[in-house]
Order: structure tokens, then sequence, then C-alpha cells
């Protein structure tokens, strides 16, 4: 039954992923050029912002700007970094991390985009009276299509929920396989046991272990990987040689309908590197929503950053120390977690993949919960109900157990296909409500020239007031 589910997963994945190339490269140039490249524009301001959004005025409604931050970098740093860069690497050559890099550049305006509008549209939660929202409600709400909002919080549940927590449980146990010779099942039921207190705590537990761990495992991996750069500080130019000439090595083209046109290394540097930052999927929305901020550009910024840290820093950490090692990265002999375990080791001894197998922990676990919380604010989009909310929990666990005894390659292609559906959706959805990004952008610019800290008021514009029922704004 695996191998059927397997095989028509991947018949799916081939045509929806030969278009969605096309697709968010395509968002990301529209966003890029006509905000202006406010991905680089306004860099430094959403370093400001992100330092700077450690308190929210009330923090009864929202959390805090800092806190949605390394909420959506909790979801984002995760094994996409560790094993998905190598699996790139590995299938599609050096190559595909400057395709990873070049989805990351563009994908920031798109991540900048849907943030933006996941504030504007964010409601109050009637029972708690916290802020949600996300692509599910700026599409309902701004395109005024209930059911499409459904099938993307359907979608999202599927991928964020389950999928993408048995791939983050998968590689918790490569590398604790690898490292000291776990059972998966015992592992699996130990993840069940730390994630379940965690996740039936809610989005505030979770943003708040989100803000202690993230910032340590972040810190770990940049000196792990700063040190393997300096001690091989000579053979850094020809491995930046080396991605830029392979990257446009299109003898061993994917295949398909657009055959000759993509490239392994193109394919799987986008879809990897769509994976690890998520940009234009409509993830990370659902936590800037959360935000309690004065200007839904804030954190539309400060997600954007988001993007930045980690493909930009943490992904090309990996790539630098896969490549700078005598490790082997020819696919067939080892791929993954274990791929970057041996490279570390390589670099460092043999405690180097003892190190990874900790970092990974910390870095998949926090991945865990943080795709929790956004599949959280979906299930309350359909259905605002303690039991659905029960139920689904439940069946979240379950996944984590899953992931942690399946094998590696239904995981990944079954995060693919959930991954695909979802960017589909929202890359169409943002696309149609551009307008309403460049009213907010046009307001945070014309503030930030009076010399004003931005706030934004839906009564300076009367066409946003008769479409958007708030009272936040």
């Amino acid at each position: 039954m695996v191998d059927t589910i397997h095989k028509l997963v991947n018949d799916i994945n081939g045509p929806l992923w030969q278009l969605l190339v096309y697709l968010l490269l395509g968002v990301g140039l529209f966003f890029t050029f006509s905000t202006g490249f406010v991905q680089f524009r306004l860099f430094g301001r959403s370093i400001k912002a992100m330092m700077g959004g450690r308190k929210c005025d009330d923090a009864s409604q929202g959390i805090t700007p800092f806190q949605a931050f390394v909420t959506g970098l909790a979801s984002r740093v995760g094994v996409g970094n560790v094993a998905g860069v190598a699996i790139a690497v590995s299938v599609g050559g050096p190559g595909a991390v400057f395709w990873m890099w070049l989805t990351a550049l563009l994908g920031m305006s798109s991540a900048f985009a849907e943030s933006s509008l996941a504030q504007l549209f964010k409601i109050r939660d009637p029972q708690s009276g916290q802020f949600r929202g996300g692509p599910a409600y700026y599409i309902t709400q701004g395109l005024k299509q209930h059911w499409l909002g459904i099938l993307f919080a359907l979608s999202l549940i599927l991928a964020f929920g389950f999928v993408f927590n048995a791939v983050q449980a998968n590689s918790i146990v490569a590398a604790t396989q690898t490292a000291w010779g776990w059972k998966p099942e015992i592992v699996g039921v130990a993840l069940v046991i730390m994630t379940a207190p965690i996740i039936f705590g809610g989005i505030r537990r979770v943003s708040k272990l989100a803000e202690g761990i993230v910032p340590i495992m972040a810190v770990l991996y940049l000196l792990m990987a700063m040190y393997v750069l300096l001690t091989n500080l000579s053979a850094v130019p020809a491995v930046f040689s080396l991605i830029f000439r392979e990257a446009f090595n299109f003898e061993a083209a994917a295949g398909g309908f657009f055959g000759g046109m993509a490239a392994q290394a193109m394919m799987l540097g986008i879809k990897r590197g769509l994976f690890s930052n998520e940009a234009g999927m409509g993830s990370a929305p659902n936590a800037a929503a959360a935000a309690d901020v004065k200007h839904p550009v804030s954190q539309g910024m400060i997600q954007m950053l988001g993007v930045f840290v980690d493909t930009m820093v943490v992904c090309s950490c990996t790539a630098f120390i896969l490549l700078l090692s005598h490790v082997s990265t020819n696919p067939g002999e080892m791929t993954g977690v274990q791929l970057t375990q041996a490279a570390i080791e390589s670099h460092v001894g043999s405690w180097g993949a003892d190190f990874l197998a900790v970092l990974l922990f910390m870095l998949a676990y926090s991945s865990i919960i943080g795709n929790y919380a956004y599949a959280e604010s979906n299930v309350q989009f359909i259905k605002n109900s303690r039991v659905s909310l029960t139920v689904f929990r439940m069946i979240v666990l379950c996944f984590v157990y899953f992931g942690s005894v399946t094998s590696v390659p239904v995981v990944w292609d079954m995060a693919d296909l959930s991954m695909g559906m979802m960017a589909l959706i929202n890359l169409i959805a943002i696309l149609a409500l551009s307008p309403l990004v460049f009213v907010m952008l046009k307001d945070y610019k014309a503030k930030l020239k009076m010399g004003r800290d931005p706030e934004f008021k839906l009564s300076e514009h009367p066409v946003l007031k008769r479409r958007i029922k708030s009272d936040i704004w």
C-alpha cells in the first residue's frame, strides 16, 4: 500500500513542480520589481524592526513581533537546512545551491507580500481574544472565495500538521541511529511524549519555547560553520566557482513538459530551497498574523528577514560544510542527514556526528512545534472548537510517530506534494491581492518620510475600509 501511495504521489509531483518552479520565480520577480526591490531597500529596517520587537502593546491580544519572527524561523530552520541541502547537493550537484540562493532572494519579496496581507486581514479569536490569520483568511476576506480558503487550510494542515512533522521526526531518527544506534520506535515514542505537552499548550506556549530554542541552535550551527570556513579558507573561492559553474549545467535535464529547460540542479535547488525557507508557500503568514504590530508592513519585513536568515545563512552553512569536506556527495552512497554528519566528522572528528545529532534534534523539535502553530490556526479557521483541536492534536502526534518509522523517500515526496499544493494556491492569491500590498507599502514609506513611526489606520484608506471589516486597524 505504501508503494502504491508513493507512486501516485510521484505521478502528481512531476507536472506540479515543473509548473511551480516557474510560478515561484515569476511571482518573486513580480514582487521584487513592483515593490522597487523591497527586500534590499528595507533590509536594514527589517533588522531594526525585528530587534525592537520584543514587546507588544497588549500581550493579551497577540505575541510580540520577535516571537512571531522566531516562531516562523522555528518552522523554517529545521531538517531542510541540514538534510534538505544534502539531498539537493547529492542529487542535483553543487549548482543546486545557487538556485536555493536565487529562490530565497526573490522569495523575500513574496514573503513580504504574504505576511503583510496576513496582518491586514487578521482577526481576533472570539474565545481567546488572540490575533490569528494567514492565507485562508485573506483568501476568504480579500478574494471572497471561502471554498478556496478552505482548500488552502486543508492543504496546510496536511503539509504542516502531518507530513512536515513526519519529515522532522524521520530526520531525528536518522541522526540518532547514525550517532548512537537508537531504535526508531523508541525515538518515535520519546518524540511523541515530548511534543504533546507543548502543542496542547497552544500558540503562546509554542512561541515562548521557540523564543528560547531558536537563537541557541542557530548560533551553535553558525559557530560550527565558521570553524569549517576558517580552517578551509583557501578552498572557499573554488567552492563558489563550482557552485556558479554547475548551476547552469543543463545537460541532465529534469524531463517532463519543460524538458531541456530545467536541470536537476535547478529543480532540486528550488524544491529544497522552498521546503527550507517557505517563501510564498503561505506558512509563515500564520505566525505573522499573530503578532501585535502598528503597521502590517512591519511584520512583512520581519518575515522577509526570516527567509534571508534561513537560506542565505543557515542553508549556506550546510552547503559549504558539505562541499569543503572530502566526503563523496554522489547519489546512492549517502544522502540526507547521514551525508551532513559524515561531512562534519571529516572536519572536526568523530564527535561531529554526536554534535549534529543533538543539534538536529533541537532543529527538528522546534520545527515540529512551529509547524503545529501554523496548522492550529487553520484548524480553527475551518472549525473552531475544543473537540476538533483535540482530535487534530492527536493526529499530529500519530504522524510524528509515523515519520519516525517510515522510509525517507516516501516522507520527502509526500512533503513535496503537500507543499506544492499550498504554494500553488497561495501564489495565485497574493498575485490577485497585490494592489493591497502596494497600498500598505506606499503608506509605510510615506510615514517614514514624514519622520513618523509608521502606524496603519484603515480610516485613511476609504477603498480598503469598504473591503476589510476589521476593528483592529
